[in-house]
């Protein structure tokens, strides 16, 4: 069905547009991952989900579509955990770099995978060359205990194209939230994802129970799936879509509070992260906390039958 049908019932306002099946949904994002849409439809396409919002059914639908489409790596001994990277630090240091090493000194696989999303941020692909990790150029296997940094173009280079309309409109759209939901591993793995209003809580959990997926939701750092250092947040986990494990977390900034480096740039946070893998500077418990969900939904994860 022509991509137009769809943009009439999405594009009809906020209060008058109706909702896709997942079927549909797979389908129009398929086409425009195709490249057989124009750039003005991709444009009506990216406005009118931005004004009605996705649906936990259409996310299902368009991560069905994505996944078909990914450059998958190849599975690992065990589950490997994934680390979306998108948002980068505005005004605390990026953090996700330190949670995948720490992952990896627990003897996981870890893919970190992302794209520079603005020109004003600092991304955890500068982080970790700073710590001697380059971005992959070709797909490979994560040895247990490494992390390996996955550009979106390498996974995707269609999905780092609608990313990009961002540039264009100044506006996220639905493959803002498709890069933090979706596994491109083709085996066991445990998606770390984060949301940054309340209210993307409640379709996410709802579009991974639908999907059947194995992951770890959290309130993340400015949009990033790593803990807040100051805070100690709600964590909900996931295993075949069915909640396994809630930690409410609690209100507010904790009492003690970590020294992080005032500077956010990329040598200053892998200076930070060094000299906490060193043991030299404490590791926040928020993030520590956040390991121990971790090991414990891959541990669960591990003896799920496939």
């Amino acid at each position: 069905m022509s991509i137009s049908h769809y943009i009439k019932e999405i594009g009809r306002g906020k209060d008058g547009a109706r909702p896709l099946t997942r079927a549909q949904s797979a389908d129009l994002l398929g086409q425009v991952l195709d490249g057989v849409v124009t750039d003005l439809e991709i444009g009506g396409f990216c406005l009118a989900m931005r004004i009605k919002g996705e649906t936990p059914e259409e996310m299902a639908g368009f991560l069905d579509a994505v996944h078909q489409r990914l450059n998958l790596l190849p599975a690992s001994d065990g589950p490997t955990v994934v680390l979306p990277s998108y948002n980068g630090a505005r005004k605390l240091p990026v953090l996700t770099p330190l949670l995948a090493l720490l992952l990896a000194r627990e003897g996981l696989s870890v893919l970190v995978h992302g794209t520079p999303t603005e020109s004003s941020r600092v991304f955890s692909s500068e982080v970790l060359s700073a710590l001697g990790t380059q971005a992959l150029t070709a797909i490979k296997p994560i040895a247990p205990g490494e992390v390996v940094f996955a550009p979106t173009e390498l996974l995707s280079p269609a999905l780092k194209r609608l990313l990009d309309v961002r540039r264009a409109v100044g506006l996220r759209n639905p493959a803002h939230s498709l890069v933090k939901l979706m596994n491109p591993v083709a085996g066991k793995a445990l998606v770390v994802s984060s949301y940054t209003h309340p209210e993307y809580a409640l379709s996410m959990a709802a579009t991974f129970e639908l999907v059947q997926a194995d992951a770890l939701l959290l309130r993340g750092t400015e949009g990033e799936g790593v803990a807040d250092p100051r805070r100690s947040p709600q964590m909900q986990g996931f295993v075949k879509g069915q909640r396994v494990l809630t930690h409410e977390g609690v209100k507010g900034t904790l009492p003690s509070v970590p020294d992080l480096p005032k500077a956010i740039d990329a040598s200053s946070t892998a200076a930070y992260i060094q000299s906490v893998l060193a043991g030299d500077s404490p590791l926040p418990s928020s993030i520590a906390q956040q390991v121990e969900h971790i090991l414990q939904l891959v541990r669960q994860l591990s003896t799920t039958p496939p």
